[in-house]
C-alpha cells in the first residue's frame, strides 16, 4: 500500500495547514479525502457528490446566523468529509451548537485563524489526490496480476490470503459453505469458528457484500461466486481507513481468483467423481474393475481395512432437471456425504443417482462392533437432520446398511443385504439400519431368494389362510393377535375389538384347521415365522398364491 493516503489527518500534516486547528469531530480524521470544494453559497445540493473537504470563508454559509446548525447538517447528509472554515472574515466564531453537531456526527471542523489562500490548498491537495490515484491504478494493476500468479500455484487460496495480509495488515479468511476454511495469520483460527456460526444461520439467504461486527472487532464480507452460486466468503478484519474504492477493488480481484481455484478444483472434483461413480456401481454389481482406479478409490490403510455398504433412498418425487443442474446437485451431494463420513473416521466411495445413493464405507476394524454401529448411526442422524433445498431432504430418506466385509469381491453381497434392509425399513418391517439386527428376516429373506419361501407359507398357514379366502373370515389377523399376545384372551379379545366368547369360537376354528397343539413352543415359533414370512412375500411383487389341497 502506498505510503500516503489522502486521509484529513494526513492533510493536516501540509504546508498549507501549518496554522490550521481542529476544533470539532476529531473522531473522524480517518476520513478519506476525494477531492477539495471551495464553497461560498448555502444553495450546495447539486454541488456535492460525497467525499469533499469544503472549503469556505463562510461568507455564503452564514454560519453566525440562526441558520447555520442547517447548513452544516445538509454537509453531513450529503457525506462531506469535514469543513475548513477562515476565521476573521466573515465568521468570528464557531457556535457550541456546532461544535457538539460537528461531534455528534464525528465531522471535522478545522479553523484557519490567520488568512490563507484556499487556491494553494486545492492545488496541493488535487495533486496529492490525482497522483495517488494513478499510484493505486499501478499497485492494483500489480496486485490484480499477483493474485492471478498465486491463483495458479499450490495452495493457491493460501498464498492469496497471505497477499492479502501482507498488503492489508489485517487477519484474513475464506471460509467455506461446507466445513473447510483457510485463514492468516495462524493464530487466527478461533476468530475462524465464531465467524462461521455468525453466519451459518444466513446461509440460506445467500449473503451478499456486507460489513458486521463480532466481540468488538469489525469484518468485511465479500462473497466468492462461481456458476450462479455463492462457493464461500472472503474475509478480512477492517479499520475505517480501509474502506475506500482501492480496497473494495482489491478484494474484488482477490474473490475472483479464488472463485477461479475452486472452478478448476470442481472440474478436477466432477472428473474424479464420475470415475468413482462408476467404479463404485461395478463393485455393487459384481461387474469387471480397474485395479488401479480402485486404489485410487480406497484408501491404502494397514490389513485390517474393513467395510460395509450403506444405501440411502431418497424417496423423492421423480427429479426432472436438466443435466447441468444435475451434475452440480450430485456433485454437491458428493462432497457433502464425503464430509460426513471422513468426520467420523470413514472412508467412502460415493455413487449418487436421483433415487439412490451407495457408498462404500471403508473403515479400521476395532474390536468392538458396537463402535462401529455406533459411528454410522451417528452418520445416519445427522443426514436425517439434513434440510438443504434442492440438495437433499435427510427426513425422507430410507436407509440400509450391509455386514462387515473385508474381501472386495463380496462388495455385491453387501449391496444385496443392504437393498434387503432398506425394503424391510420402507415396509415397517423393521426399525433398524442394519442388516445383522434384522433377526429371522436374514432366513426369511434366504428362503425367498430359493423359491422355498411361500412353500413354508404354505405347510403352516394354507388352510387357514383358504379357509378365509373362502368364508370371507379373519382367522389369520386373529390368530396373529393371539400368538402377538403371548395367548392372552383377553389382551388379544381387547385388540381384536371384540367378546371373549367370540374369540373362543375363533379359536376352536383354528384349532380344527391347523392342529390343537398350534401353542406348543415349536409349533408357535413356527407359525410367527410363517406370519413374518407371509407378509414379507405380500409385499413383494410375487404375492402369496392360496392353493387348495
Amino acid at each position: 500500500m502506498s505510503e500516503f493516503q489522502p486521509t484529513i489527518k494526513n492533510v493536516l500534516t501540509r504546508e498549507t495547514f501549518q496554522n490550521a486547528k481542529v476544533i470539532a469531530g476529531s473522531n473522524g480524521l480517518e476520513r478519506q479525502v476525494k477531492w477539495t470544494h471551495i464553497l461560498e453559497t448555502n444553495k450546495f445540493d447539486s454541488l456535492i457528490n460525497g467525499g469533499e473537504l469544503i472549503l469556505t470563508t463562510g461568507a455564503g454559509l452564514q454560519l453566525d446566523s440562526q441558520t447555520e446548525q442547517t447548513h452544516i447538517k445538509k454537509l453531513i447528509e450529503r457525506n462531506a468529509v469535514g469543513i475548513c472554515i477562515e476565521i476573521g472574515t466573515h465568521v468570528n466564531k464557531i457556535s457550541s451548537e456546532i461544535i457538539q453537531l460537528a461531534n455528534n456526527h464525528d465531522f471535522p471542523i478545522i479553523i484557519f485563524e490567520k488568512v490563507v489562500k484556499f487556491v494553494d490548498i486545492t492545488q496541493d491537495l488535487h495533486s496529492l489526490i490525482v497522483n495517488q490515484h494513478h499510484l493505486e491504478l499501478n499497485q492494483l494493476n500489480l496486485l490484480s496480476k499477483r493474485l492471478n500468479e498465486l491463483s495458479l500455484s499450490p495452495n493457491g487460496i493460501l498464498k492469496i490470503l497471505q497477499e492479502l495480509h501482507a498488503n492489508f495488515q489485517q487477519s484474513t479468511l475464506f471460509i467455506t459453505v461446507d466445513t473447510k476454511s483457510y485463514y492468516y495469520p495462524p493464530e487466527v483460527k478461533d476468530m475462524d469458528e465464531v465467524i462461521r456460526s455468525y453466519f451459518m444461520d444466513f446461509r440460506e439467504q445467500n449473503m451478499q457484500q456486507s460489513f458486521f461486527s463480532l466481540n468488538g472487532e469489525s469484518f468485511a464480507l465479500f462473497p466468492v461466486k462461481g456458476l450462479g452460486q455463492i462457493w464461500g466468503y472472503l474475509c478480512l478484519q477492517v479499520k475505517d481507513c480501509l474502506l475506500n474504492e482501492f480496497f473494495y477493488t482489491v478484494m474484488d480481484c482477490a474473490a475472483l481468483a479464488i472463485a477461479q481455484i475452486m472452478l478448476r478444483n470442481r472440474t478436477i472434483e466432477e472428473r474424479k467423481q464420475n470415475l468413482e461413480d462408476e467404479l463404485v456401481r461395478n463393485l455393487l454389481h459384481g461387474k469387471h474393475y480397474n485395479l488401479n482406479e480402485l486404489q485410487t478409490v480406497i484408501p491404502s490403510l494397514p490389513t485390517n481395512l474393513y467395510y460395509r455398504v450403506v444405501l440411502i433412498q431418497t424417496n423423492y418425487p421423480e427429479i426432472k432437471l436438466i443435466e447441468k443442474d444435475w451434475e452440480e446437485i450430485k456433485l454437491q451431494r458428493s462432497m457433502m456425504f464425503k464430509s460426513l463420513f471422513k468426520q467420523h473416521g470413514l472412508f467412502p466411495a460415493v455413487s449418487i443417482g436421483k433415487n439412490e445413493i451407495a457408498i462404500i464405507s471403508f473403515y479400521a476394524m476395532e474390536e468392538d462392533l458396537v463402535k462401529d454401529r455406533s459411528k454410522l448411526s451417528q452418520v445416519i442422524t445427522t443426514i436425517m437432520e439434513i434440510k438443504e433445498t434442492n440438495i437433499l431432504d435427510g427426513s425422507q430418506c430410507t436407509f440400509g446398511v450391509s455386514k462387515v466385509y473385508q474381501d472386495i469381491a463380496l462388495i455385491a453381497k453387501g449391496y444385496e443385504e443392504a437393498r434387503d434392509v432398506f425394503h424391510l425399513q420402507e415396509s415397517k418391517k423393521v426399525q433398524t439400519f442394519f442388516y445383522e439386527n434384522i433377526g429371522v428376516y436374514r432366513l426369511l429373506l434366504l428362503l425367498q431368494e430359493n423359491g422355498q419361501l411361500e412353500s413354508y407359507i404354505q405347510d403352516y398357514l394354507g388352510t387357514l389362510l383358504n379357509y378365509d379366502q373362502e368364508m370371507k373370515s379373519d382367522l389369520f389377523t386373529t390368530l396373529e393377535i393371539y400368538l402377538d399376545c403371548s395367548g392372552s384372551k383377553k389382551e388379544a379379545a381387547e385388540r381384536l375389538f371384540i367378546v371373549r366368547q367370540t374369540l373362543y369360537h375363533r379359536l376352536v376354528k383354528i384349532e380344527q384347521l391347523i392342529g390343537q397343539d398350534f401353542m406348543e413352543p415349536m409349533n408357535r415359533l413356527a407359525l410367527e415365522t410363517a406370519i413374518k414370512a407371509y407378509y414379507l412375500v405380500k409385499d413383494t411383487p410375487a404375492t402369496v398364491t392360496v392353493t387348495n389341497h
